[in-house]
């Protein structure tokens, strides 16, 4: 079974081509190969839920009503617990990812034994507030998460049932799901597909929503900002340390009235305090990295297969 999964957010202009569209790209998968299709309303405040219980009567399709809105990423794991099929297709509701992509998807993850399948958006058409914000994103997760993909902000992604259970069991609050699944797959890769405007409605993704994502990103996937208190602490203390030692030989060598009648020391002192200060920051930072590594509740491994002779000696 092949699982799609759609969070919705005040949509409703979208939602009937979007339903026509859907149903024509699923009907193009290999003979006999079922299909569900999650629709999970985030809390919308228009006629969307109305919309959506409207297309219950169809094959396969499901909706998961949420009690408010909660964002993109939690209704995305919402319709995740929810879904029963082997491959797991997430796309947004808003048509400017084809959902005539889904059966090419699927066919590269079968025919690839993929476990993750992400997409490129091409001639991308976004505004440049949009487009620079997505770099930045781009390549802060690939210094993450070591994977080297192109486009990770692109909703229109395949994931193995494994993985998909794999994320849920994190029951992480605030998480970059695209990010998390790398976590739990060694083969991954990406296809290119087309990429056009939004047909109506307004994009809900504000510059705030972006500056949190980029946020969930960073804590999410790296204690480094904690660190790097430590490390500025170190850097500061040994520089106070090696600008006082300095002025005592040249003290000694210029005598006291070069030293400006000890104004340099106080900043060779000054130096080493806030240094201190900062280490000690460091400190309780890699406390607290290690109890949040701790609370995240991430699976610490996941174990794929068992190999073994079942033959018995």
């Amino acid at each position: 079974m092949i699982s799609v999964v759609i969070p919705v957010f005040n949509e409703e202009a979208n939602l009937p081509r979007l339903m026509e569209r859907l149903e024509q790209s699923l009907a193009r998968l290999p003979r006999g190969q079922d299909y569900e299709i999650i629709f999970v309303d985030d809390g919308s405040r228009d006629r969307s839920l109305e919309i959506l219980q409207g297309f219950t009567g169809r094959r396969g399709v499901r909706v998961v009503e949420l009690v408010r809105n909660y964002g993109q990423h939690a209704a995305v794991f919402a319709g995740f617990e929810q879904a029963r099929g082997e491959i797991v297709v997430t796309l947004d509701a808003d048509l400017q990812n084809p959902p005539e992509a889904i059966p090419e998807l699927v066919r590269v993850m079968e025919e690839g034994n993929w476990e993750v399948v992400g997409t490129v958006r091409e001639a991308r058409q976004d505004s440049i507030l949009r487009r620079f914000p997505s770099k930045i994103v781009n390549a802060l997760t690939r210094k993450m998460t070591g994977v080297s993909l192109s486009d990770w902000g692109c909703m229109l992604r395949a994931y193995r049932q494994p993985v998909v259970a794999a994320m849920v069991a994190c029951e992480e609050h605030s998480t970059f799901i695209p990010a998390l699944a790398t976590l739990f797959a060694k083969r991954v890769t990406e296809i290119p597909v087309a990429h056009a405007e939004r047909e109506a409605g307004q994009s809900h993704y504000t510059f705030r929503k972006l500056l949190n994502l980029q946020f969930d990103l960073v804590t999410s996937f790296s204690d480094y900002p904690l660190k790097l208190l430590l490390y500025m602490g170190v850097g500061l203390a040994g520089a106070g340390i090696a600008f006082g030692f300095l002025l005592g030989v040249l003290r000694l060598y210029f005598g006291p009235g070069w030293a400006a009648e000890g104004v340099f020391t106080l900043f060779a002192i000054l130096f080493f305090l806030v240094g201190a200060q900062f280490f000690a920051l460091g400190l309780i930072g890699e406390y607290i990295g290690r109890i949040y590594r701790e609370v995240r509740k991430r699976p610490g491994y996941l174990v794929r297969r068992v190999h073994e002779n079942k033959e018995k000696s």
